[in-house]
């Protein structure tokens, strides 16, 4: 009834090929994607099994999960006149009641709108603008910051008024693509990418990766570290666990050592993190306390061969692998169990297929180093993007990772293409983190890089020109660290700051970041 999300598609010609090469990605025309991920997971595994446990003690079975799903969805349609179609913004670390919501949403043929509850209200805002959603469900923590953008509806007053409804609701029967996920990107400037999913999509990525690699089985308990705004947090803690008859272990937020105590304690055998918790639970001594993993997964970014090595030789684990892309949902290179060779990431996931592109499209031999090509069965579609453009070149999406493909098919990884910095697997852009720098009064310019670091990955470098007469010293560093913590999402701040009297131009004025680079990265190479 709400067209917005599929009118603002971009043109079918600029769209990736898509393919559904496999029988298990052949979908009926009609498909709602809640009802397959948990109306269909009571029916084959029963009500009373566990499908959500958190820390302290709560768990929801696989019949209070349907229960709450479905009032969810009366609570939108009959308390807020939803109709199908109408987008409505999720914010919430992940916990019980954020899966209801985003189960609800899909049954009542609404649009899921995902947003980080770590976000602050002026980079939420450029989401709602671009997305329109009628209403948002909040965790009460973080609702008082975006009552100002849209209509609010705290989680205290969700759960009073799905207590009052009736626990049955008949799905709206949506077409399988229909419009269900809007998932904003980690953008390289202050303008969000929006990326569309289909309700096939949502499928699509358990019968690709969660089938062939992954491979859950009935009494796995699953963790993620990533929040379920991240699709990778979406897919192992939702998706995969529901199709499966598994239960997720739901954590709102946990240090590497937090991670190793919950695997230990929880009795969690399958693990999903970035390869920065992996090497601090190295790095503390603590990996015993992985023992009892059955599967342990690393994905945001490329992990270190030694990481991936002391992993196995201490533990027997063989670390899953992997990289995959909001454009494209979730994961499709990688490689499970003695298909694994440490150091590459993997060979495409059945149902896709990948290549390496040089600097004119065309598609390079073994051993030649380009820019990652993928097509399977979902692809990038932006939200009214021009830069739709860029991701999709000859049908292939493009990612932005320089990789090769060696004589056995398997993909190496090499290098980002564009100046994104991703730090312990989270995607920032130094644009964005610049112009939060330059809103600290003190401040004339800056400049933000990204800096090698054996624990994360790559921090954020941040050089930093201040107005005259002010002198830099450490509790001014400090000082603009908060500045940035408080104006965008904390995990954003540079952790270094280094303060200079001008930045590098060319003659046309232009900044020079490569030369910051070079500074960064020749002090680490000495």
């Amino acid at each position: 009834m709400d067209t917005f999300a599929r009118d603002h598609l971009p043109p079918s010609a600029l769209w990736p090929t898509i393919e559904f090469t496999t029988p298990e990605l052949r979908y009926p025309d009609r498909l709602n994607a809640a009802t397959e991920l948990i109306d269909a997971a009571v029916a084959r595994f029963g009500p009373d099994r566990p499908a959500l446990r958190t820390p302290a003690g709560e768990v929801w079975s696989y019949g209070e999960l349907l229960t709450r799903a479905n009032q969810v969805a009366r609570v939108l349609t009959e308390d807020f006149g939803l109709v199908a179609g109408q987008r409505v913004l999720l914010r919430s670390p992940n916990n019980p009641w954020t899966v209801a919501a985003w189960l609800g949403v899909l049954k009542a043929g609404g649009v899921v709108v995902a947003t980080m509850a770590a976000l602050r209200a002026r980079e939420v805002a450029p989401v709602v603008e671009r997305t329109r959603p009628s209403l948002a469900l909040a965790d009460p923590r973080f609702a008082d910051e975006i009552r100002g953008l849209l209509t609010v509806v705290d989680h205290d007053d969700l759960r009073a008024r799905a207590a009052a409804k009736p626990g049955e609701f008949t799905a709206v029967d949506t077409a399988a693509d229909d419009v269900a996920l809007l998932a904003p990107t980690s953008g390289s400037t202050g303008s969000p990418k929006i990326t569309v999913h289909f309700h096939r999509d949502v499928l699509s990525i358990d019968n690709t990766f969660g089938r062939h690699v992954l491979r859950l089985e009935e009494n796995d308990l699953v963790a993620c570290t990533a929040p379920f705004a991240f699709t990778f947090g979406l897919g192992m803690l939702v998706v995969f666990p529901l199709r499966a008859g598994a239960c997720a272990l739901l954590t709102e937020a946990a240090t590497p050592a937090q991670v190793a105590d919950f695997v230990q304690q929880q009795g969690v055998t399958v693990l999903a993190t970035a390869p920065t918790a992996y090497k601090a639970i190295l790095r503390d001594g603590a990996e015993a306390k992985l023992s009892g993993l059955r599967t342990a997964v690393s994905a945001g970014e490329h992990i270190p061969r030694e990481t991936w090595q002391q992993l196995h030789d201490r533990l027997g684990l063989r670390v899953v692998d992997g990289i995959g892309a909001t454009e494209l949902l979730h994961i499709f290179i990688s490689a499970a169990g003695d298909d694994i060779r440490p150091g590459a990431t993997g060979r495409p996931v059945p149902g896709y297929r990948a290549t390496v592109l040089g600097a004119a499209g065309e598609e390079l031999g073994p051993g030649e180093v380009g820019r990652l090509g993928v097509i399977g069965p979902v692809g990038c579609r932006y939200l009214d993007d021009e830069r739709q453009k860029d991701y999709v070149v000859g049908g292939w999406n493009v990612t932005g990772d320089m990789f090769h493909r060696d004589e056995d098919g398997y993909f190496h990884y090499h290098a980002r293409s564009d100046h994104m910095i991703v730090s312990s697997g989270y995607n920032i852009g130094g644009p964005e983190v610049e112009e939060a720098i330059d809103t600290h009064p003190d401040v004339l310019e800056s400049a933000v890089v990204a800096k090698p670091d054996d624990e994360r990955g790559s921090v954020v470098c941040a050089f930093v020109v201040l107005r005259e007469g002010l002198e830099g010293d450490d509790a001014k560093a400090r000082e603009i660290q908060d500045h940035v913590k408080r104006t965008i999402a904390p995990y954003k701040y540079p952790r270094e700051v280094r303060f200079r009297t001008s930045l590098p131009r060319n003659a046309s004025g232009k900044l020079q970041r490569f030369a910051l680079r070079k500074i960064v990265e020749e002090e680490v190479l000495r």
